[in-house]
């Protein structure tokens, strides 16, 4: 069966309507941008086509924002219904968010991250027919300057703590033996002691996450994804955002970059990757201990640096 007729039959079984990728519709404005061209006597489209450049494109582009947005907020969603404790637990369950069937919260998580990895393959397929019909790179291209718009859904962060919470969830199974695993084919590995998250559910989709801070070379401790997708330590993040980590990363100047990617406005939106952090501390036992010794006495001093600021401010010494 070609993939479009798996993906059509896979977006119709949802229970829901979600957005998705309009495979019809698209190559629809592929055939009429090589009727278009026919006349011209050109054999490829050209660089700046009004068909390609005024509706193809676009038309992607703006179902590519709408599944990543969907996909972030169900994730994010479930994400605090996981985690939630004390009186956010309660407030949950006040306004009827919070599932009480704990393998229902754990399918829903396996079907989002299937809806990533389906939605990932469609768009690429669709952009290598497209390069194929035209003999030309520009679905390449296009592919690039999507990423760079963060609208690539393999870069949300959400992504990375759904398999964090999977993987979480399969070793508290293997203890357990109650709660059941999200799916195989995601792990954890190490490889000359530098941990890498890696996720393979589909031939074709295979995700590989570097999980050590660029900045201080170890494994990131209480790790941040900035909106440009790369992950830092907390403090680290602090740091090369010019903030101190009682002013937070909501504080940092919109001009500070990402110390990789050289890209600004990455700090205010940053994402907390609290599963992530719940799966390295348990992988990691005795280098947490010792990062966390460390991390509480930066805090301690970085806290009390701060209040005697406030004081002399206060006193207007």
């Amino acid at each position: 069966m070609k993939f479009c007729k798996t993906y059509q039959q896979y977006m119709q079984g949802q229970g829901q309507k979600l957005p998705g990728v309009g495979f019809k519709k698209l190559k629809k404005i592929m055939k009429r941008c090589r009727r278009a061209s026919k006349p011209l006597n050109h054999p490829t489209c050209p660089d700046h086509c009004p068909v390609c450049d005024g509706t193809f494109f676009p038309s992607l582009l703006n179902e590519m924002s709408d599944i990543v947005g969907c996909f972030n907020q169900r994730a994010q969603e479930l994400l605090d219904q996981h985690l939630a404790s004390g009186f956010r637990k309660y407030f949950l369950m006040l306004k009827g968010k919070l599932q009480g069937n704990h393998t229902a919260l754990i399918e829903e998580g396996k079907d989002l991250v299937i809806y990533a990895l389906i939605n990932a393959i469609a768009i690429r397929k669709i952009l290598k027919k497209y390069d194929k019909i035209h003999y030309s790179k520009q679905g390449q291209l296009f592919k690039s300057k999507v990423q760079t718009m963060h609208k690539e859904i393999l870069q949300s962060p959400w992504l990375i703590e759904l398999i964090a919470l999977h993987i979480n969830l399969r070793e508290t199974k293997a203890k357990s033996r109650e709660a059941p695993a999200l799916f195989d084919g995601c792990y954890l590995t190490f490889k000359d002691g530098k941990p890498s998250l890696s996720c393979e559910l589909f031939d074709s989709i295979k995700i590989d996450i570097d999980l050590t801070c660029s900045i201080c070379l170890d494994t990131v401790f209480d790790p941040v994804s900035l909106t440009c997708g790369h992950i830092f330590c907390y403090t680290c993040a602090c740091s090369a955002a010019s903030v101190t980590i009682v002013d937070g990363l909501k504080a940092a100047n919109p001009k500070e970059k990402c110390p990789l990617c050289r890209e600004g406005r990455v700090y205010e939106d940053a994402v907390h990757l609290e599963e992530l952090n719940i799966l390295l501390g348990r992988s990691c036992k005795e280098y947490w201990e010792q990062r966390l010794q460390m991390e509480r006495v930066e805090r301690v001093k970085q806290v009390k640096e701060h209040w005697e600021t406030q004081c002399r401010v206060f006193m207007g010494i």
